[in-house]
């Protein structure tokens, strides 16, 4: 008898730190001026996403976060179109150098491509928020030595860019070759860290908050409506606290 109370003990010990660990975790996070709550705001969660080019265990819903093996490279989109939008999450790589994005207005005809059979393409054609975690920077350092930092065409803090046939108009600074915008300051967290991403989609404008402060977007975007997607590439990934507002 004392021994099952003394494992009932240890154990309530144990999810209390848990909780209190989580607790600390949140209220250290910085946020942007929107966070997700309010009039207006859903969550989303698995009965909102279609599996479009992935496996059937790419993609896991528990306990309130999305789970992503990161393989095969695809994506999963929602069920509905969207045009203006707010959109926050949260995500973490689980080892370093991951890479994963999420999509805004990913067009039905490039998602339709991926989905048929013996399709070449993995992703969609859209607008690509990146998440990249930092290490992905450094081993593309070593094996580019010939490479300085300031030439390489993508960063790990948040870049937005178009992709396929979409178009955009960066905000400042961009990538060497224009077609990024590249973050004004540095502020991901790295693997085994929550990072808060804000996102704003209107009229063809993206803006993104990360961690609670703008950081990068673009403007004059077309098409400028269509499927929200989340990018498996290649490293394991979760979500948490994804949530929706949808706007005129």
């Amino acid at each position: 008898m004392k021994t099952t109370i003394y494992f009932a003990i240890v154990a309530l010990l144990t999810l209390a730190g848990s909780a209190a660990l989580r607790a600390q975790d949140d209220a250290s996070l910085k946020k942007a001026f929107v966070d997700g709550n309010g009039p207006g705001w859903k969550s989303l969660g698995e009965a909102d996403f279609v599996n479009v080019n992935c496996d059937k265990d790419t993609w896991s819903f528990k306990d309130g976060q999305i789970q992503c093996t990161g393989t095969p490279t695809g994506v999963m989109r929602t069920k509905d179109e969207y045009k203006n939008l707010e959109l926050v999450v949260e995500w973490m790589h689980k080892k370093p150098a991951g890479n994963s994005g999420v999509f805004l207005w990913g067009t039905k005809e490039s998602i339709d491509e991926l989905a048929a059979a013996g399709s070449r393409r993995r992703l969609p054609t859209g607008i690509e928020v990146q998440i990249l975690d930092h290490g992905y920077k450094e081993n593309y350092l070593q094996k580019n030595k010939s490479k300085r930092p300031e030439e390489l065409f993508f960063s790990t803090n948040g870049d937005v860019f178009p992709t396929g046939t979409t178009k955009m108009a960066p905000f400042p600074p961009t990538s060497p070759n224009g077609e990024r915008s590249f973050p004004r300051k540095e502020l991901s967290k790295g693997a085994g860290e929550w990072n808060h991403y804000c996102v704003r989609a209107i009229n063809g404008e993206v803006r993104l908050w990360v961690n609670g402060e703008e950081v990068s977007g673009g403007k004059d975007c077309t098409p400028a409506s269509g499927y929200l997607c989340l990018e498996s590439e290649g490293s394991p990934i979760e979500f948490r606290n994804l949530r929706l507002r949808v706007l005129p």
